[in-house]
């Protein structure tokens, strides 16, 4: 009897370690929290991972249809088209913007202007660019940490402007003061008392995230919300297609999606090529870091984070100049990029880079070689260098 129960048991035993070894296999192991861009930030309370939680569904599951507001024209049918993983967008998913080619200058709405809806539901035709325009290409941003950039106040913006390069480090940062006319800087205007300064977007032209996802809505994919009303096909007031509350979900979510966590910050090659990014003065423009003031949302609340952008416009120089723009930015002009979470955009872009605003560069140091204007001194300092230390800082940009 004995005997047939350790039997028995070392038969349960041999099953259940055969179970654990089968699940290991299908089961894959779960991701560090340092090699993925989605996630929450810490901090949240239940409620607050429940609105989380709803926003994530709505932003990354919800796909429109023509029955459910898609189009008639549109770029995208859903959020998580142009950001997969929360992550950039490819060059295949990228959009047209168009009609402005001098600041603050507003768009012939009648052209399809400000942005191409390059394909429509059936028996419509999609917009085709009228020609000789100028144009830029955008390709989607990724869209983890905005809720760190969004806490941040106008005055700690403008306390980095330089516009006539008064320090003389051949930088001369300007703030985006997107067009007055604009309901979305009219509200912020009055919610402050002050000025509206832009942040947001390839050339800063959104004051905040909420304008950012109405607009993304209304252009992007031809949806109606109460804050962008007007039919983007033919400019004419719609019942809105999409509801107030998944608007303030998917805002809450992209508030509170978690800063990219760098890697290898340990290793000698990352804390070498850091010293060179400053010493280069690459940091006079990508601002490595930054505190956040008091949050409605206390896990925001004065935060250091490291996102690697001063948020401000400069001249980039002739060869990104597109020849078309927005807000109050110059055809040269764009706003600083955040590097963090850099090393990882290629995840969501099939395997491979595609970086500046457009995606023309195919790698990091691609990407360094087309800076020009106020970047130039920076480029030439790291053409001067070593290859060795060259490969630091593109190591250490990698493990942003």
């Amino acid at each position: 009897m004995n005997d047939q129960i350790r039997s028995s048991k070392t038969f349960i035993i041999l099953l259940f370690l055969l179970i654990i070894a089968a699940c290991s296999r299908i089961i894959p192991p779960t991701p560090e929290e340092n090699s993925i861009l989605d996630g929450p930030v810490g901090g949240l309370t239940n409620e607050e991972n429940k609105i989380f939680l709803a926003g994530d569904i709505a932003f990354n599951d919800e796909v429109f249809t023509e029955e459910t507001g898609l189009g008639p024209r549109f770029v995208a049918n859903s959020c998580a088209a142009c950001h997969a993983g929360d992550g950039k967008g490819h060059p295949f998913t990228s959009l047209i913007r168009f009609g402005q080619t001098e600041p603050l200058q507003t768009p012939d709405e009648k052209t399809g202007a400000p942005q191409l809806q390059n394909r429509a539901l059936p028996g419509y035709e999609p917009e085709s660019l009228p020609d000789g325009v100028p144009h830029m290409k955008l390709i989607a941003p990724a869209v983890t940490g905005l809720g760190f950039l969004a806490a941040l106040t106008d005055l700690q913006i403008l306390e980095n402007e330089d516009p006539l390069d008064t320090n003389m480090d051949g930088i001369s940062g300007v703030a985006s003061r997107p067009n007055p006319a604009d309901y979305f800087v009219q509200q912020s205007i009055h919610n402050s008392g002050g000025k509206a300064v832009g942040r947001f977007g390839k050339k800063a032209g959104a004051i905040d995230l909420l304008q950012q996802i109405a607009t993304a809505y209304n252009q992007d994919m031809g949806v109606t919300s109460i804050y962008e009303p007007r039919d983007p096909s033919t400019g004419l007031l719609h019942s809105p297609e999409v509801d107030e509350s998944t608007i303030n979900d998917i805002l809450f979510y992209i508030r509170t999606l978690k800063a990219p966590i760098p890697r290898n910050t340990e290793n000698p090659d990352f804390i070498a090529g850091q010293q060179l990014f400053v010493s280069i003065n690459c940091s006079a423009c990508h601002t490595p870091s930054w505190t956040t003031p008091e949050s409605d949302i206390a896990a925001l609340s004065n935060k250091i984070f490291h996102p690697y952008t001063d948020l401000l416009l400069h001249d980039m120089g002739p060869e990104l100049d597109d020849g078309a723009t927005e807000g109050s930015a110059q055809t040269y002009e764009w706003r600083t990029p955040g590097l963090w979470g850099l090393g990882l955009s290629k995840n969501s872009q099939g395997g491979q880079h595609y970086l500046m605003h457009d995606g023309r560069a195919k790698s990091i140091e691609e990407a360094i070689l087309m800076h020009g204007g106020e970047a130039s001194n920076s480029k030439q300092a790291y053409t001067n260098l070593t290859n060795a230390e060259q490969a630091q800082i593109l190591f250490f940009l990698e493990s942003l």
